[in-house]
């Protein structure tokens, strides 16, 4: 194992706090693995990179030598986590939680080494516990602790309704770490509440409180808002490798360096020189091709990665449509449709609010033609190449 130092060098990496660096570098110089933990709620079957930034530190901790455990929250799943919430949550069915779940690992294998992980389900340990240790457990926090909570307070204020439920998220979190003797719990920068709880409640039940260590949230590819499948600004892990190159290409050159330093494994030394080479002159898109090829090749292979720059040198360096693209027919309503409704139904956006912004945005062509009237009316029996950004294709014929 690494000295203790050099280690502490590492884990600060891309970190935006720990609490305490000093109990962190204690127990590092002590020599032996540590428990690090981090809980993901499998709230939707799909891990996008935001979520790897975390995932990645997992890694980073693995590589060191130390316990890795990977806790998925299908208990605390059922509470919804209220971080950052403005509305209670809606619950999940057992069901889906349980689906969900079995998607998460099979995809964080793509980060993390499957013979160095340790799963965990806080189910086995909260399904026990009952309602008297539910109630032992509530003794240990108190309501006015828990309106300090920024979220919980903005809606306390402003007369919106906190489910009593919601209480108990942060102090099942913090008894995670209980369970599983957690000498550091990693989480975002909107989780710092709930793992400060977690050092608490573990003072209570008469363990040493964890090391907490917080990460930034990463920006998403409007580089505005957190990366968030319901914002549409998200990139799948398990999305194709061309669809994946073709939005890491679509990041701006100044976002470009956030995503290396939380997503890429590169040494800092190497990305410093990559940032020399542009001060230079080097292109800044020809950078991005490495950080492209790099998460693409990740979670796909090398090949992927290959096929997929030169996929998107042909296709976006020189205007090219796609030769295989989605063919895709609509029935119309009253003869005609509204073009939102027909990027919506064809899958080439979410919903028709994101159809709206992105054609508010100059993003929507149809042949190759930009749309700017967000109530366009697209007659039946017209066929048109329909486009939404760089990447999204498809032929549509109306009928």
């Amino acid at each position: 194992m690494d000295p203790a130092e050099d280690q502490l060098s590492e884990i600060r990496r891309g970190a935006e706090e720990i609490l305490v660096e000093e109990q962190l570098a204690e127990r590092l110089a002590l020599g032996r693995p540590l428990r690090i933990k981090a809980g993901f709620d499998p709230t939707a079957p799909d891990l996008h990179l935001g979520h790897t930034v975390l995932i990645n530190k997992l890694r980073q901790f693995q590589v060191l030598g130390h316990e890795v455990i990977f806790l998925i929250g299908d208990f605390t799943g059922m509470i919804g986590d209220p971080s950052g919430r403005n509305a209670t949550r809606p619950a999940l069915t057992t069901d889906e939680i349980a689906e969900n779940a079995k998607t998460y690992e099979r995809q964080i294998f793509k980060i993390l080494d499957p013979d160095r992980t340790r799963i965990a389900f806080n189910s086995r340990w909260m399904n026990e516990m009952g309602a008297e240790g539910i109630i032992k457990l509530a003794s240990h926090h108190t309501v006015a602790r828990m309106l300090e909570r920024d979220d919980f307070q903005k809606r306390y204020s402003a007369g919106k309704p906190i489910a009593v439920h919601e209480f108990l998220y942060p102090l099942v979190q913090g008894y995670d770490s209980v369970a599983l003797e957690a000498d550091v719990e990693l989480g975002g920068t909107d989780q710092k509440f709930n793992l400060l709880v977690g050092r608490q409640i573990q003072q209570a039940y008469g363990q040493k409180p964890q090391v907490v260590l917080t990460m930034p949230l990463l920006e998403g590819l409007d580089g505005v808002s957190k990366m968030s499948k319901s914002l549409g600004n998200y990139i799948g892990i398990d999305e194709p490798s061309g669809e994946m190159f073709g939005k890491l290409m679509s990041v701006s050159d100044e976002l470009m360096w956030r995503y290396f330093e939380l997503l890429s494994f590169r040494p800092i030394a190497e990305i410093e020189s990559l940032g020399r080479q542009v001060e230079q002159g080097a292109n800044p898109r020809d950078i991005k091709f490495e950080l492209a090829r790099e998460i693409v090749a990740r979670f796909h292979d090398a090949t992927a990665a290959d096929q997929a720059q030169e996929a998107f040198i042909s296709q976006f360096r020189q205007g090219a449509i796609p030769e295989n693209i989605d063919e895709i027919t609509l029935e119309t309503t009253d003869g005609q449709l509204g073009i939102g409704y027909v990027l919506k139904q064809a899958g080439l956006v979410s919903s028709t609010s994101e159809a709206l912004r992105m054609i508010k945005q100059g993003a929507v062509r149809v042949d190759g033609e930009r749309v700017e009237d967000r109530s366009l009316q697209m007659p039946s029996g017209d066929t048109s190449v329909y486009q939404v950004g760089k990447r999204r294709f498809a032929r549509i014929s109306l009928k």
